[in-house]
């Protein structure tokens, strides 16, 4: 009897045993799990810091009006169909019942009017309007109405970084255009990959330029661009293996406050491939009314000081590291000091990134 009541407390002492053993084990296996779960997405808040130049192409949202212009009618007088009708800045989306996407669908759709009478829908400061105007006849069957239209820009600039699920931000500002200065209103766009063939350096009262060599084919095509804002371009790469060949990820900084006047590089690859150049970050403005004007900078580093004067156009964007951390990029460069210029937080351009 006695060794029966033995080998049932033996029995009962080794159940409890494995019980308490393989909870444990449980909740520490959960634990460890649980801690490379809070660890893989503490990584996916790094960033790739970028420095590589791209070639950009951007198409507007319908054509863009760039002014107006006088014809010479049918009668052999001079009218201008447009004037105060449309301004600078307005977006033609519609002629008639014709939707208009680009510049050569209004070309297209002005050769086939038929009467003197349109409506041109347009979109200014984000509300769309119908305004009826008169076009006017030139010979038999040719109407004009005397607007200067634009659909795109092309250029030059710098990636500043590329996220955790193939996100990037560049230029730090956004593109305008060239004869208006306003914001274009973007409808797609597309990255390329572009090499640099010249410099030209900066003085005091002209800025320099980064020359690029960019072939508009699908081969070339690198990612494409989703958003145009005041803070920089945004969207997917597709080809970020082609475009980041160093995957060493930073910790961007967390708060402005993590940002100090002090020392500093910035990468760029004006000497025609990637490399870091010290500056010194010379007064942070928080208040500033311009998000990409919070950084001053300055341009220390002699090597880059010898290559392009300081800042040239082509560099917007350029990302600015400190303390191991990226903490901003390049976006302006005062005309009359090419070695100064100003800068974005990484987390204003953080701001325009989709979750």
């Amino acid at each position: 009897m006695r060794r029966y009541w033995y080998r049932r407390i033996l029995i009962m002492i080794l159940l409890f045993t494995v019980s308490v053993g393989g909870s444990w084990y449980l909740i520490e296996r959960n634990r460890a799990v649980l801690t490379c779960e809070a660890g893989a997405e503490a990584d996916s808040t790094l960033l790739i810091p970028g420095g590589m130049p791209v070639g950009i192409y951007l198409e507007t949202e319908g054509a863009m009006v760039l002014g107006t212009e006088k014809i010479e009618g049918e009668d052999g007088q001079e009218h201008e169909p447009a004037a105060s009708l449309v301004k600078e800045g307005d977006y033609i989306i519609g002629l008639d019942d014709t939707r208009i996407r680009s510049k050569s669908e209004l070309v297209e759709a002005v050769a086939a009017l038929e009467q003197e009478e349109v409506v041109l829908r347009v979109r200014r400061d984000g509300q769309e309007m119908e305004i009826r105007m008169k076009a006017v006849r030139c010979e038999r069957d040719e109407y004009k109405l005397g607007i200067w239209v634009r659909d795109n820009a092309q250029g030059l600039g710098t990636v500043t970084f590329l996220s955790a699920d193939s996100q990037f931000g560049a230029l730090g500002h956004g593109i305008r255009d060239t004869d208006t200065g306003e914001l274009l209103d973007a409808s797609e766009g597309l990255l390329y990959t572009t090499s640099i063939r010249d410099i030209t350096r900066g003085k005091d009262g002209t800025p320099g330029g980064m020359e690029g060599v960019i072939i508009y084919n699908n081969y070339n095509i690198l990612g494409r661009i989703t958003k145009n804002t005041q803070d920089g371009i945004y969207g997917r790469l597709d080809r970020a293996d082609t475009l980041f060949p160093d995957t060493t990820p930073l910790a961007p900084a967390r708060k402005e406050e993590e940002v100090r006047e002090g020392d500093a590089v910035i990468r760029c690859a004006v000497s025609g491939q990637v490399e870091e150049y010290g500056i010194r970050i010379t007064n942070i403005d928080k208040n500033a009314r311009e998000a990409n004007k919070k950084i001053m900078l300055e341009v220390t580093d002699e090597r880059l000081l010898d290559l392009t004067g300081g800042i040239v156009q082509g560099m917007s964007g350029s990302p600015i590291i400190q303390d191991g951390m990226l903490v901003g990029a390049v976006t302006h460069v005062f005309v009359n000091d090419p070695a100064s210029g100003y800068g974005i937080f990484i987390q204003d351009m953080l701001k325009h990134i989709e979750a």
